[in-house]
């Protein structure tokens, strides 16, 4: 993973993390009409994905709970509910994941890769496909943050 992939990452998720610490909880939760997700729902997605695509698909434990995943993979619909506490630990996830993987990556710990074609029919054959996609997977789900936050004003 070069340097600037995992700045142009980090920066992401520092700015996820600024709207997920500074937007009011409901308007975080909410769900204009017309959508099928809210702002919250999106941010710890992209959590949840970037852990399944790297991690599970590198045969790896991921380092998220379970509980996580099951309530933010990708086919899961927000229910418009969260814990001050499952925001809070959402919020360290969004920079200890990012961070975790450039120590996973620089001490090589993906070592197989678990090849996997993405509903974007993007076929992952190793850990730097996964996490160029991841990447890109982000920038979709900012976008989608960005139109939410811009019907919510």
């Amino acid at each position: 993973m070069t340097e600037n992939i995992y700045e142009v990452m980090l920066q992401n998720r520092k700015n996820l993390h600024a709207i997920l610490t500074k937007t009011p909880k409901e308007k975080l939760l909410k769900i204009p009409e017309g959508f099928n997700n809210n702002v919250y729902w999106n941010i710890a997605h992209t959590i949840v994905t970037q852990q399944v695509l790297i991690y599970k698909f590198s045969g790896l434990q991921m380092r998220v709970p379970n509980e996580l995943v099951a309530k933010f993979a990708k086919g899961t619909v927000p229910d418009g509910t969260a814990t001050d506490e499952e925001m809070m630990m959402v919020a360290d996830f969004l920079i200890s994941t990012a961070e975790w993987l450039k120590e996973d990556y620089e001490t090589s710990l993906f070592q197989s890769f678990n090849e996997y074609t993405t509903s974007a029919r993007v076929t992952l054959k190793n850990v730097d496909d996964a996490i160029a996609f991841n990447l890109f997977h982000e920038g979709l789900h900012i976008g989608q943050i960005a139109l939410l936050l811009k019907q919510l004003s």
